[in-house]
């Protein structure tokens, strides 16, 4: 496609209400911007105006208990401050900060608002309603703003689409030089939803916009038989990131994140702490599941016993383990004559 692509942002949406019609919504953004839908647009909607029209909002003030009612299983943690910040799968779809649990532009209902569980039917009502007002064939997109992984800041994607190719297959075609493409996918119902973020933004109270010059996007019915927001998450077997760096080793050693293990055992920081800090998280992580190991535990060294060599050896390599996650490096000493205890040095990142 090289033909140009215009993005044009919906200006003059009131405060969306609890019970609003979302066509009505997009409708009255295209009346002020004298803008009337031509065959292959794609109008893309963010998320918080879905919320708000359909009451997704909730006051309860302890917001990782409302975190907590959002999210399937947690994928990594870390404490933030007073708080911890939960990356994890939520009941909406993708995988994503706090479940998409927001408090920002709320109007004045304040609050929390809450992400729709079923984003592409919300997408499908949407696409019903403008296909019967204007007659012409379009995509619908709602959009929400999420990290990616690797990768600095926040982007739209596409949190649920309707209508359009959520995903343009490349594999099994040729570049432009003729060679073969084996892995080229495309998710370009995300690069909508970023695109369309330029014109909205997070701050200029523009929720709604129109892609016009992509027809070749848009689908045949049936429809709902099209990929759609939903498939663009990675689950099950192709899922190679289900856990954090960190998280995954903790849960090879019994504390899975989010369970109240994880809690007990203590979330690192997102950023520096001490090192006496890190090592004493370890040391508890280590002696989970281990019931006659003690520890005594310096910030350069931790001596360990247990009552049987044994069991001794376990606790090191769960204790060298542990600190791994911890970016420090256990080097454990010879165990003493007995058998029963065995001092492992510290090094590492951590130097305070």
């Amino acid at each position: 496609m090289s033909a140009p692509v215009t993005i044009t942002p919906l200006t003059g949406i009131p405060e969306v209400r609890e019970g609003d019609d979302l066509a009505d919504v997009v409708q009255v953004g295209l009346d002020h911007a004298g803008v009337r839908l031509a065959d292959g647009d794609v109008v893309v909607i963010s998320s918080k105006v879905a919320s708000k029209a359909l009451g997704l909002v909730t006051h309860d003030p302890d917001k990782d208990r409302v975190v907590r009612g959002e999210t399937e299983y947690v994928v990594a943690e870390r404490a933030v401050g007073d708080r911890v910040t939960r990356i994890v799968r939520a009941k909406a779809g993708p995988i994503m900060a706090a479940a998409g649990v927001d408090g920002s532009n709320t109007g004045d209902r304040g609050g929390w608002l809450l992400l729709p569980h079923d984003p592409d039917g919300v997408c499908e009502r949407v696409h019903q309603a403008l296909t019967a007002r204007h007659g012409v064939r379009l995509g619908v997109v709602l959009s929400d703003t999420a990290g990616r992984a690797w990768r600095v800041g926040q982007v739209d994607f596409a949190l649920g689409a309707h209508g359009l190719r959520v995903l343009d297959d490349l594999r099994g075609g040729s570049d432009a030089d003729g060679k073969p493409l084996e892995v080229t996918a495309r998710a370009v119902a995300d690069e909508i939803a970023a695109a369309a973020d330029l014109v909205k933004g997070k701050v200029a109270a523009v929720p709604v916009a129109v892609l016009r010059g992509i027809p070749g996007l848009l689908v045949d019915e049936p429809l709902e038989s099209h990929p759609r927001g939903r498939d663009l998450v990675r689950t099950g077997p192709g899922d190679w990131f289900g856990y954090g760096r960190v998280e995954a080793v903790r849960a090879a050693l019994g504390i899975e994140p989010g369970s109240p293990e994880a809690r007990a055992v203590g979330v690192a920081p997102a950023g520096d702490d001490t090192r006496l800090d890190a090592v004493s998280r370890a040391v508890r992580v280590a002696l989970h599941g281990v019931e006659s190991g003690t520890a005594d535990v310096g910030r350069l060294s931790v001596t360990l016993g247990a009552d049987s060599p044994y069991e001794l050896g376990r606790l090191v390599a769960r204790l060298t383990t542990a600190l791994w996650c911890e970016w420090l490096v256990g080097e454990a000493g010879p165990p003493s004559a007995d058998g029963l205890s065995a001092v492992v040095h510290v090094t590492g990142a951590h130097s305070t």
